[in-house]
C-alpha cells in the first residue's frame, strides 16, 4: 500500500464509519438499509496474550469493530488456542480460520523471500521497513509471494530494533558460539547455524521453559519489555546486544485470500485502516516501554554485553553470502532481494546524512 492509499483508506474508513453510525441510529434493521453484512471472523495468533506482540491483534480487532459500529468483528486467539503458534499460516491458507497475526519469517521454509517481510539480517530499521513497504514497493513483492498460498497481508505490528538474545554464559568470540543450543528463527537462524549453533525454533509460549530447564543455552525472543514478561531473565543472566538479524521486524495480518474477496470494499478499506494503526501503535508502545524494562532488568542483576566486533562482522559476511545463495536458487527470492537491495543502499545513504549525523551528536553530547 503506498502512502498516498494510507491516507485515502484511512479517510474512506472514516467515512465508512459515520455512515454506519448514522444507520444505525435511524434504522431498526441497519443491515437492510445499508446493505452491510454482520461478519464474524477469527484471527488465529502466534503470541501469547499476556505478551506486546499479541497487542498487535487485538487493535486491529478493536478498531475493525469500532469503525463499523459491530457489524465486522473479529475476535483473536492466543497461540495454540485454535492452532500452534508456528501453523498460522497453514490455518489461514486452509480456511480453518479466516485471518491470523504472526511474523511472515517463521515460513522461510515455504518461501525464504518471506523473510524480507518480517526482518533480514543487517536489513533495515522499523522506519526504513515502514518506508520500503508501504513505499518502496515491498508490499507490493510481499503481496505476490502471499498470493501462491491464497493469502494476502498486511503489517500490522512493529517491535522495532530488537535485543541480540540471552545466553547462560558469556559469548566472546565466535569459538564460544560452537555447539550452542539457542531459540533464534527465520534467516537469522540460518546465519547462527553456520556459525556453529545449533538452532531451534520455539514460540513464545515455550522458550523459558526450555531456557529455564536446560533444553537450549540461548534464546531470542524481542525485547526488554517481553523479555521480562517471558521471565527469560530468571533463565539466564547475560543480555546481548544489539539483534542484528531483527534491526526491525515487521508483524503481519494474514487473511485468506477467498475470504478477503468476499468482504464488502468498505470492509476492506477499513480493516486495511485498522492494520496501519496496530503498526504504528505497537512501535510506539514497544519504544516507550522498552527503556523502562531495561533500567529494572539490570537492576534486578542482568548483565548487559555487547556482541564483539569479530562475531558483528563474521555475521554479516555470512548474511550476505546466504542472501545471494538464495538468489541463485530461488528467483522469487532473487527478484525481491535485488529490489530491497537497491531501495537499503539509498535509504542507508539518505539516513547516513540525516539520522545517523544526528543520533551520534546527541547520544555523544547527551547532557
Amino acid at each position: 500500500m503506498k502512502r498516498r492509499e494510507v491516507f485515502h483508506t484511512a479517510a474512506i474508513a472514516t467515512a465508512t464509519a459515520a455512515t454506519l453510525a448514522s444507520c444505525t441510529q435511524t434504522v431498526k434493521s441497519p443491515n437492510v438499509q445499508a446493505g452491510l453484512p454482520n461478519i464474524r471472523w477469527r484471527m488465529a495468533t502466534s503470541w501469547p496474550k499476556s505478551l506486546g506482540t499479541f497487542s498487535g491483534a487485538e487493535t486491529v480487532a478493536k478498531r475493525v469493530a469500532e469503525m463499523t459500529n459491530g457489524r465486522f468483528q473479529i475476535t483473536p486467539f492466543a497461540a495454540g488456542e485454535l492452532v500452534p503458534g508456528l501453523q498460522v499460516l497453514d490455518a489461514v491458507q486452509a480456511g480453518t480460520v479466516e485471518c491470523g497475526h504472526t511474523s511472515s519469517y517463521y515460513y522461510i521454509g515455504k518461501s525464504p523471500a518471506l523473510a524480507f517481510a518480517t526482518a533480514v539480517p543487517f536489513g533495515l530499521n522499523a522506519q526504513q521497513q515502514n518506508a520500503w513497504l508501504h513505499d518502496g514497493g515491498g508490499l507490493e513483492a510481499i503481496h505476490k509471494i502471499y498470493t501462491n498460498f491464497n493469502v494476502i497481508n498486511f503489517p500490522a505490528g512493529s517491535t522495532g530494533a530488537q535485543m541480540g538474545g540471552w545466553f547462560k554464559q558469556e559469548i566472546k568470540s565466535l569459538a564460544d558460539l560452537k555447539g550452542l543450543k539457542m531459540r533464534i528463527p527465520g534467516l537469522g537462524g540460518e546465519v547462527m547455524s553456520r556459525l556453529g549453533v545449533n538452532v531451534q525454533v520455539l514460540p513464545g509460549g515455550e522458550v523459558y521453559l526450555a531456557l529455564d530447564r536446560g533444553a537450549i543455552d540461548a534464546a531470542e525472543w524481542v525485547g526488554p519489555y517481553d523479555d521480562e514478561k517471558l521471565g527469560l531473565n530468571k533463565a539466564a543472566q547475560f543480555y546481548y546486544y544489539p539483534g542484528w538479524w531483527e534491526p526491525g521486524p515487521t508483524l503481519d495480518v494474514l487473511i485468506n485470500l477467498t475470504a478477503w474477496k468476499r468482504l464488502p470494499k468498505e470492509y476492506q478499506e477499513v480493516l486495511k485502516t485498522a492494520t496501519f494503526e496496530a503498526n504504528l501503535n505497537m512501535l510506539s508502545q514497544y519504544d516507550s516501554l522498552n527503556g523502562q524494562a531495561l533500567t529494572r532488568l539490570l537492576a534486578g542483576g542482568t548483565k548487559l554485553v555487547p556482541y564483539s566486533p569479530e562475531i558483528l562482522q563474521a555475521a554479516q559476511k555470512i548474511s550476505f553470502d546466504l542472501f545471494e545463495e538464495n538468489a541463485s536458487k530461488d528467483g522469487t527470492f532473487k527478484q525481491v532481494y535485488e529490489q530491497w537491495k537497491g531501495f537499503r543502499q539509498q535509504i542507508f545513504t539518505w539516513n547516513r546524512i540525516n539520522e545517523l549525523s544526528y543520533a551520534n551528536f546527541v547520544t555523544s553530547n547527551n547532557s
